[in-house]
């Protein structure tokens, strides 16, 4: 799943569409960060902050730790370039898939519900594709992935304060219960309030680690830009391996181009389908630029970290006897603030994956409805069980099983959305062209997709006529 065509395909894309939207990732960043507090919920859809508090639950998790460790530990300093580099192309590729969920969405249960099954189905006509990607989707978010966040929770609470995981994972599961039983609502108000609180308080440790090793600063900078191109003495052979780790953990973190944010971005009540797209394109930027950032500069700017060659010797071996993961983390947190390392670490691990499994569940519900689109009570009610028994199963299992389950599931749905949003870019980019024109003229944009050529974006057509209607 994640050989190195995959690797480079989502590398290609993301520039691919960069180029076709003429790099909007830079033009619009003031008009994204705006948009982000803009809106209103109504009883169909939540806010685009709340839909952004969503997506960000899912892209802010234990990749953000344990996967920037990962990715330094196998890759060096230079992963880190990477993973910037990966979250300001794939930036356009979540403009893309965001703005298509938008367009295609539909009003089902009272409820806006979208995502790469409906817009597959409505937009390029493949049904059995569609049904492909919810099946799979299905299967990654309610089964294979919840396992890699709780075994991160568990893992780290156990080190930290000695708890048997099995008593975490109970604590967990419970937990979701009480949020996801709540329905869309109370995973959308939980998450506005959990995720700014988890993520800005993570960074602010990590700046102030940062700046009490201020004098480190042009040394660490030059340390990622040597080592991701090979200009390092001690990492130039790991060049191979800084891109491919960079780019895996930098994409398993950030979701750009894997689907995944496009379902909470469909939930959003908006005027125009690519205001949400902007707003999702800037959570690439908030998951990776601050939130992995503050991992890798808190890592790299105490020297808390070791890094193998790919014949299994260390290049750099500062922690011995370490495992790979949050320890790097917490040995850089220690390092200047003694004895708070494992616990913050730990109660942080516990705030970004707990809040990732509460969006894996929003994406499975949704796909759910995608596949059984009357009386899918029951089989909704089977999900909450079903993802709850994989959230405890991942809590007392291994790392390492933990992971490859997580990465064969990512990887199935990369495959599948990426060939989608390639095939169907072009609507997302008539949106934003359309978009672009109106906020010219003055006009808080509105979307009639008949009059851009672009079909079967039934919602919306109602929504036109409707206005239009209402205001005749």
């Amino acid at each position: 799943m994640w050989s190195t065509p995959v690797i480079y395909t989502l590398l290609g894309v993301g520039l691919i569409f960069s180029i076709l939207t003429r790099f909007l990732q830079v033009r619009h960043i003031k008009e994204m960060i705006m948009l982000m507090f803009q809106g209103k919920s109504s009883e169909a859809g939540v806010s685009s902050f709340q839909a952004l508090s969503i997506a960000l639950s899912g892209r802010v998790g234990t990749g953000n730790i344990a996967g920037v460790a990962t990715a330094i530990a196998f890759g060096g300093p230079g992963a880190v370039f990477w993973m910037w580099a990966i979250a300001f192309i794939g930036a356009s590729s979540a403009f893309i898939e965001s703005t298509l969920a938008q367009i295609y969405k539909v009003k089902q249960d009272g409820q806006y519900r979208g995502g790469p099954a409906y817009y597959i189905e409505k937009g390029i006509g493949w049904k059995w594709f569609a049904v492909l990607f919810a099946f799979a989707a299905l299967v990654a978010m309610a089964i294979l992935m919840p396992g890699v966040q709780s075994n991160s929770i568990a893992a780290g609470i156990e080190n930290a304060f000695g708890i048997n995981p099995a008593v975490t994972g109970l604590i967990i599961v419970l937990l979701l219960g009480f949020i996801i039983f709540g329905g869309v609502k109370r995973i959308a108000n939980a998450a506005q309030i959990i995720v700014p609180f988890m993520a800005l308080g993570y960074i602010l440790l990590s700046v102030v680690i940062v700046l009490m090793n201020i004098s480190e600063l042009p040394s660490v900078l030059a340390l990622i830009f040597r080592s991701a191109f090979a200009l390092d003495s001690a990492f130039g052979g790991l060049i191979g391996m800084a891109i491919s780790w960079g780019v895996k953990r930098g994409i398993y973190s950030n979701e750009a181009g894997q689907g995944t944010g496009a379902h909470p971005a469909a939930a959003a009540e908006v005027s125009h389908p690519a205001k949400q797209g902007l707003v999702q394109a800037f959570s690439v930027y908030i998951d990776t630029l601050f939130v992995c950032s503050a991992t890798a500069f808190m890592i790299l700017f105490t020297g808390m970290y070791n890094t193998q060659a790919e014949d299994g010797s260390f290049i750099v071996e500062n922690l011995k006897g370490v495992e790979v993961g949050p320890a790097f983390t917490q040995a850089a947190i220690d390092s200047v603030i003694p004895g708070f390392g494992a616990g913050f670490v730990a109660i942080a691990l516990f705030f970004f994956a707990f809040t990732t499994i509460m969006a894996y569940y929003y994406i499975a519900e949704t796909n759910i409805a995608y596949l059984i689109r009357n009386n899918n009570k029951w089989a909704t009610f089977a999900l909450r069980i079903v993802i709850m028994a994989a959230t405890f199963y991942g809590s007392v299992k291994t790392a390492s099983l933990a992971w490859a389950l997580g990465d064969v599931g990512l990887g199935i749905m990369v495959w599948l959305n990426v060939i989608a949003i390639v095939i169907l870019a072009k609507p997302a980019i008539v949106a934003l062209k359309d978009y672009e024109k109106q906020k010219k003229q003055g006009l808080d944009p509105v979307f009639n997709p008949k009059a851009l050529g672009i079909k079967n974006a039934d919602y919306w057509e109602k929504e036109y006529k409707d206005n239009k209607e209402q205001v005749s």
